[in-house]
C-alpha cells in the first residue's frame, strides 16, 4: 500500500533526540490496521519511504495513536531540510 502526503519537520529532544515527520490520521488509521501482519516489535511498521528525490527505508514508529517517520540526517542533508519545513513523504508499506 503506498501512502504520499506534505508534512513538517518536528524535532523530539527525549533520551533518543530525533527528526520527524507525523503521518496524516486518515493514513495513520489504514496502516493501524495493517500493522499486525507487518509489525516486528513494540508497533513499528517496516517501509520503504521517500523524501523529495531521496530513498530510505526506516519503519514507522506509533505515537499518540498514529505513525511519525524517523528522518535520517542523511536524508535530511540530501534535501536541505531541517525543523519547521514542509517534507513531501512517499511511503510503501507492507
Amino acid at each position: 500500500m503506498e501512502f504520499a502526503f506534505d508534512a513538517e519537520v518536528w524535532y523530539w529532544r527525549g533520551p533518543s533526540p530525533f527528526h520527524f515527520v507525523t503521518v496524516p490520521l486518515q493514513d495513520a488509521e489504514l496502516i493501524v490496521a495493517l500493522a499486525p501482519t507487518l509489525s516486528y516489535g513494540w508497533g513499528c511498521v517496516p517501509v520503504r519511504a521517500r523524501v523529495g528525490a531521496t530513498a530510505f527505508t526506516t519503519s514507522l514508529i506509533p505515537h499518540d495513536g498514529g505513525y511519525v517517520v524517523p528522518l535520517k540526517a542523511a536524508v535530511r542533508a540530501a534535501e536541505g531540510i531541517g525543523v519547521g519545513d514542509v517534507a513531501s513523504v512517499a511511503l510503501e508499506v507492507g
